[in-house]
């Protein structure tokens, strides 16, 4: 775990807003690094839970989590969500300190987080858009890859504290540019599966031991991230873990909106979002994104075991 113990006062106090997937490990490695943390999340019996485990403190609405602390951090599902965490009747901006940071870590719109900007910069508050990269195994293993959006100084003052559960941590531009750096994140990731998808079909429909020819194809041009994690399980047709076909149609569906406002032309994107709502159909809401591959497989795919990662 990095952390940054020299830059940061002990026990200094944040918050963090919803325990899913990511957020329950990530708040967790701010315990583990020093921080006094207090916790929200809807369901109260997950955050004593969590309280259990890493030693912190529970609140019981956004607000209460956010008073006193420097540093608001937040997970939660969508704008919707978002927008209810910090502007709502209990939300977290009414209650924060003057000078202090919202830092979001959702994958959301630019939109919301440009209008969460002004609202705070209008409180005395700082907002930093800060969605990340690495899925339930990064969180877990405190090697997120952070893109952020916002004002240098408040990036720079929650730095310290982000570096508890991430690897890389990059200021990308104004408010907005963090999410705007994610969609092109999901952009690449999604092209990546179907053509790693595509690959591993063709291979074993050619008879080829894809096993073997992954390892040989790993170590030239074709290697990537997917590969090395997905590629394995692609072939044996296991999706029951990592990051959900419905969470990956959430963010294509932000990507796309996105490319009707600024004119980006996404042929591949809409296709592949497509595919997933083949996989949705076929009971695959929450298996792991790489199960692409199943809508390939020669006659009605079997549906393979367990489900995705609960959020």
């Amino acid at each position: 775990m990095s952390q940054d113990n020299a830059a940061k006062p002990a026990a200094t106090a944040v918050a963090f807003l919803g325990l899913g997937v990511m957020g329950y490990p990530m708040a967790g490695h701010l315990t583990r690094a020093g921080y006094a943390v207090t916790v929200y999340n809807r369901s109260q019996e997950k955050a004593q839970g969590w309280c259990q485990e890493f030693g912190g403190r529970s609140a019981p609405s956004p607000a209460q989590a956010a008073r006193g602390a420097n540093i608001v951090f937040c997970c939660v599902g969508n704008d919707l969500d978002l927008h209810d965490v910090t502007l709502g009747s209990l939300g977290a901006f009414a209650a924060m300190s003057p000078d202090a940071i919202f830092v979001d870590h959702t994958t959301a719109s630019a939109q919301i987080a440009r209008q969460l900007h002004t609202s705070a910069r209008a409180s005395g508050l700082h907002f930093v858009d800060a969605p990340v990269s690495g899925g339930q195994a990064g969180a877990q293993g405190a090697n997120l890859t952070i893109m952020c959006g916002g004002d240098a100084e408040p990036v720079a003052r929650a730095t310290p504290a982000m570096r508890a559960y991430a690897h890389s941590i990059t200021r990308i531009g104004p408010c907005g540019s963090g999410q705007l750096a994610k969609m092109v994140n999901q952009l690449c990731v999604a092209g990546i599966v179907q053509g790693l998808a595509e690959g591993i079909h063709f291979g074993q429909s050619a008879g080829l031991d894809m096993r073997l020819v992954l390892d040989v194809i790993g170590k030239g041009a074709a290697q990537s991230w997917q590969m090395q994690n997905r590629g394995q399980t692609m072939i044996e047709g296991r999706f029951d873990f990592g990051f959900a076909v419905e969470w990956m149609r959430k963010d294509l569906a932000i990507c796309l909106a996105e490319a009707r406002h600024n004119g980006a032309a996404l042929p591949l994107a809409a296709l592949i979002d497509q595919f997933y709502a083949e996989i949705e159909a076929q009971g695959g809401r929450r298996w792991d994104s790489s199960s692409l591959i199943q809508r390939l497989r020669a006659g009605k795919a079997a549906a393979p075991d367990g489900g995705g990662a609960d959020g």
